[in-house]
């Protein structure tokens, strides 16, 4: 489903750049995440988000025609925002990206997917994904690929996922934690096997290295 931003705006495919840009300032005051009183901030957050990025699209004239090459011809709706499906165009943007193996872009769009449907596994493991093809994005991984566990703690993909990430951060006993359950789940697989191997023999290797004389070392 393509975001419609004029149904975002409640304003006409006619409208001006100015009404749309009078009706942003109009909505902005009035859904403000500073101004919001409810128990869900996240949700005000992504809805405000929402607003501005279509702003965004509509004040720009180049962006704004392709915008309405986009939408379905005579298309309308009820004029609520499904923050659901918005995510999913968010991931369809991504997956091309990735596929095109323009990572920047892919978590850009992977991360609005999760901003947007922060409830969505998935969304969080392909943001994980992404993260870990951007070099320096080491930690922006691990965080998407735990969130994403939090969400679907048994899922054999995530586990091995996390645990490959944690193993390159170094952080070992999370590593052997997550592989180690992934592999109760896919007892076959010689990626998490070989990970798992290798974890244990560094373990191995450091109290070996720690053993014998030193002069931190009780005689």
């Amino acid at each position: 489903m393509k975001i419609n931003y004029y149904e975002v705006l409640g304003v006409e495919r006619s409208a001006s750049e100015q009404e749309i840009r009078d009706r942003f300032r109009k909505l902005a005051r009035e859904n403000h995440p500073d101004r919001y009183k409810g128990p869900d901030k996240a949700e005000a957050e992504r809805k405000f988000q929402t607003l501005t990025e279509a702003v965004n699209v509509l004040t720009n004239e180049n962006k704004r025609k392709q915008h309405d090459a986009e939408l379905a011809p005579g298309k309308s709706s009820s004029g609520t925002v499904d923050f659901a499906q918005i995510a999913k165009a968010y991931t369809a943007k991504g997956v091309k990206a990735y596929r095109e193996r323009d990572y920047k872009t892919a978590y850009e769009q992977f991360d609005l997917a999760a901003k947007h449907n922060p409830q969505d596994a998935k969304a969080h493991h392909n943001l994980a994904l992404a993260a870990a093809q951007i070099p320096g994005y080491t930690r922006q991984a691990v965080q998407a690929a735990e969130a994403a566990l939090q969400r679907d703690a048994m899922n054999p993909q995530y586990l091995k996922d996390a645990g490959l990430l944690c193993k390159r951060a170094g952080l070992n006993s999370k590593a052997e934690r997550y592989l180690d359950e992934a592999l109760k789940w896919d007892k076959d697989n010689a990626e998490i096997q070989m990970a798992l191997a290798e974890l244990r023999q560094n373990r191995t290797d450091t109290k070996e290295t720690g053993k014998g004389f030193g002069i931190f070392r009780k005689s």
